[in-house]
């Protein structure tokens, strides 16, 4: 379960609107559906403390290792290349539409997508011009 669904189920377990929710943490509504909706997530790491705090979840069970990826992909790669991971993982998971994957193989799937992902970072980095690196 990536991080929008479980932000939409605890939400719906407290039985919170996402403004309710977002009232409580300080933030907009619009990010909120946006979390929900798998386009977005947490900029900054007190953002992930105050969900978890709000909704009573320890802040790791909100920040999987997915998350960390897009974290470093962030870092290494920009805020685009982060948007371009999450359609990325999203279209392979397609893939299993109507299918189960047991936890093991799921994740298993997805450390060698974003191998791959960060490889084909790496090497498409070895071909831009020298005037766009420094962007």
């Amino acid at each position: 379960m990536n991080f929008g669904e479980k932000l939409y189920e605890l939400r719906m377990k407290k039985g919170w609107s996402a403004r309710e929710l977002a009232e409580q943490v300080g933030i907009n509504v619009r990010t909120i559906y946006a979390y929900e909706g798998g386009n977005r997530y947490p900029r900054y790491h007190y953002t992930y403390d105050k969900l978890a705090k709000v909704l009573g979840v320890d802040v790791n069970y909100l920040r999987t290792e997915n998350e960390e990826f897009l974290d470093e992909v962030g870092e290494q790669y920009g805020s685009r290349a982060q948007r371009q991971y999450v359609k990325a993982i999203t279209e392979v998971k397609k893939l299993f539409a109507g299918g189960e994957l047991p936890e093991e193989d799921e994740l298993a799937f997805v450390m060698e997508v974003q191998k791959l992902f960060m490889d084909s970072k790496q090497r498409a980095k070895k071909f831009t011009p020298k005037k766009y690196l420094n962007q």
